[in-house]
């Protein structure tokens, strides 16, 4: 399918995707192995694909599409680069997995520790929601507390105390609080609201004494790509110091995407622990949590704070983050992806203007999001408010334009190297299109 031309046939362009997800719905909940694949916020037959290359996925029924979802983050290089996919099978033939130490997870470890301001000591994990989990475990058991203040619309994974009011997939079904959080649990997470500082100041007040961690994304990309306003990160960090409460920022979207050191490096306000993920494992599963020696030295078996994993620092998922960070240790890659966005972002101005058409686009470097919006959207509300339908309109647009996005309008778009100004001139000529049509 050409990225400049929708289909006009009535013919199901897809049947072979049609088919599998047909046979997927007898044998997986919902057809899918996470909810947001279902299609379920913009209806259809959620594609199927088989190989990507570069900027590039092709599905089973041999359609490409450029794509904007990059797994959700990870792919900084695009679609197997050749330095990712050759350390992939050169730690494969060596073994898949051992149990025990290896040199290569002290690399990633030191790598993480030398790029990331807050990170004096880091535990590999297999993914970023075992990752937020774990750093939570931590800030209960250094601070002998038990609640927690997380953002509405902020996702920091499927743990339970994380599922109250959660943005991203949760969001998208309708169903914010899952079944099976027990109640109990629950009542731990209080709810504030994102870059509003006097919501989380009462919540302090209200709890005082009683609250471990604060957990927020630095950039909420799981609302679409929100930024944080002027002075509310470091009114957080201003908070957590006067009330002991261990400041946590999940990282796990923006961790070496946004920046190398990810966004601390680029606010200059630090956590005392992160949360990482995607791009650290280039592309195959991982995850982290690290921060001050002192907070750290509390994980078992250095401290009591129990904590394992018998893949934790899997060979090749260490292999394949060691090639991206080692390519990413060149500026330019940062550079070159920063263009590519604010590119998209003019291109997608431009376009809604020309067609009348309301439309705020938050972005942060090489993350973006359109929200069909006549104000600017700095708070979960504002992005709820937005024109979803049109939303839906819009991604059915594209999609028949050969550009791939994430079934969800709260999901940020994600760029990669192999996005290079050809392919964003093609976005935007797509996006023109489905603007119009929309």
């Amino acid at each position: 399918m050409n990225a400049d031309q929708p289909s006009t046939s009535t013919r199901d362009p897809r049947p072979r995707s049609s088919a599998l997800f047909e046979r997927a719905q007898r044998l997986i909940p919902g057809g899918v192995n996470s909810p947001v694949r279902a299609w379920k916020a913009v209806g259809g037959t959620p594609v199927h694909m088989e190989r990507g290359v570069g900027p590039y996925v092709h599905d089973v029924d041999g359609n490409r599409y450029i794509d904007l979802v990059m797994s959700y983050g990870p792919l900084l290089l695009g679609h197997a680069p050749a330095e990712v996919t050759a350390a992939i099978r050169a730690a494969a033939e060596l073994g898949t997995t051992f149990g025990a130490p290896t040199a290569g997870e002290l690399a990633l470890a030191e790598s993480i520790v030398a790029a990331v301001p807050c990170v004096e000591r880091v535990r590999l994990v297999n993914s970023g929601t075992e990752a937020t989990m774990s750093a939570l475990r931590l800030a209960r058991a250094h601070t002998g507390r038990d609640k927690m203040i997380k953002f509405d619309g902020c996702y920091h994974g499927h743990g339970d105390s994380f599922l109250v009011k959660a943005g991203s997939g949760a969001l998208t079904l309708g169903a914010p609080d899952s079944p099976g959080v027990p109640a109990v649990l629950a009542a731990l997470t209080l709810i504030a609201d994102y870059n509003d500082l006097v919501s989380t100041e009462h919540l302090f007040q209200a709890h005082r004494g009683e609250i471990a961690a604060v957990f927020v994304e630095p950039v909420a990309g799981n609302m679409g790509c929100v930024l944080p306003e002027p002075g509310f990160l470091a009114g957080l960090r201003r908070l957590c110091d006067e009330h002991g409460a261990v400041l946590v920022f999940d990282e796990v979207m923006t961790g070496f995407r946004v920046a190398r050191g990810g966004y601390m490096e680029l606010c200059g306000v630090m956590p005392d622990l992160v949360t990482l993920g995607k791009v650290i494992g280039g592309g195959l599963p991982i995850g982290a949590y690290g921060g001050r020696a002192e907070l750290m030295q509390q994980v078992a078996p250095a401290g009591r704070m129990y904590q394992a994993g018998t893949l934790s620092g899997n060979p090749i998922a260490v292999a394949a983050g060691m090639a991206m960070l080692s390519a990413l240790s060149d500026d330019g890659v940062y550079r070159d992806l920063e263009r590519a966005g604010a590119r998209l972002q003019a291109g997608l101005e431009a376009s809604a203007q020309r067609n009348g058409v309301p439309l705020w686009v938050g972005r942060q470097g090489s993350m973006v999001c359109p929200y069909f919006s006549a104000r600017p959207v700095t708070r979960f509300q504002d992005a709820l408010d937005s024109d979803r339908e049109r939303w839906v309109r819009f991604f059915h647009g594209m999609i028949a334009r050969g550009v791939h996005l994430p079934p969800s309008p709260f999901e940020a778009w994600f760029l990669s190297t192999a996005h290079d100004d050809a392919v964003v001139d093609a976005l935007v000529a797509a996006a023109d299109g489905a603007l119009a049509a929309s």
